[in-house]
């Protein structure tokens, strides 16, 4: 499955770096130099994915981030020199889908943009349920919705793809590494974090809507969904 990606970095050599790794993959890669040239582009158009540089002169990634997520779910990368918790939980917040710290291994981003397509592709696809329902949660996978007490809550595309895996595998516990390489598209201990901050952010999101489902850490190994009915 190939895509449309847009990057955003004000460092050349940077931009370039992501260019010949994603282009060697068959993707078409649109570059800009800064956050604002982006922006216009993607109101014209948008893309498949979005790869955006946190600190940039002018509109910075957290802003950027934040104003694509206003009228789009497209999946958004961002890459930052900092790597603070701060930092981290602002990308989050502001709907992103990973977060990448420089250095960052453009193999590991590349594989990362390849897991987004493919999954994107086997849901438009496959044959699976197009609804799932546990507790007080209903997924539907053609209009890309999920329920909590009847109401929809808005998740960002990668929180909607791991609720969709737990409630799928909803019998069993689920590994972190088995979440990293399903829906992040790598599976290396060092990244198990990313996954971790969306779990609590999920949770927050539960728990602000009342529901009976929590998702339960199995300590050492990964999670699993629970339904107190």
């Amino acid at each position: 499955m190939k895509g449309k990606i847009y990057v955003a970095d004000d460092e050349k050599n940077i931009r370039d770096l992501i260019k010949s790794f994603l282009a060697e993959e068959g993707h078409e890669v649109v570059l800009f130099e800064d956050g604002e040239s982006l922006l216009e582009a993607f109101y014209k158009s948008e893309p498949d994915i979005v790869i955006l540089d946190v600190m940039m002169p002018g509109m910075d990634g957290f802003t950027l981030c934040t104003k694509i997520r206003k009228k789009s779910d497209v999946p958004i990368l961002l890459l930052t020199a900092r790597d603070t918790d701060a930092d981290y939980i602002t990308g989050f917040t502001a709907g992103c889908d990973d977060y990448f710290t420089k250095p960052f291994s453009p193999v590991k981003l590349t594989m990362r943009v390849n897991a987004i397509l493919k999954r994107s592709f086997k849901e438009n696809n496959s044959s699976q349920d197009r609804e799932l329902f546990y507790g007080d949660i209903t997924i539907n996978n053609d209009l890309k919705t999920f329920m909590v007490n009847e109401k929809q809550v808005k998740l960002t595309n990668t929180e909607f793809e791991l609720m969709n895996y737990l409630l799928v595998n909803k019998e069993r516990a689920v590994s972190r590494e088995e979440l990293l390489s399903s829906i992040w598209g790598y599976d290396t201990v060092v990244e198990t974090r990313v996954t971790d901050d969306m779990i609590k952010r999920i949770r927050k999101k539960l728990r602000e809507n009342n529901s009976i489902v929590s998702i339960d850490t199995v300590w050492g190994f990964g999670f699993k969904l629970e339904s107190r009915d």
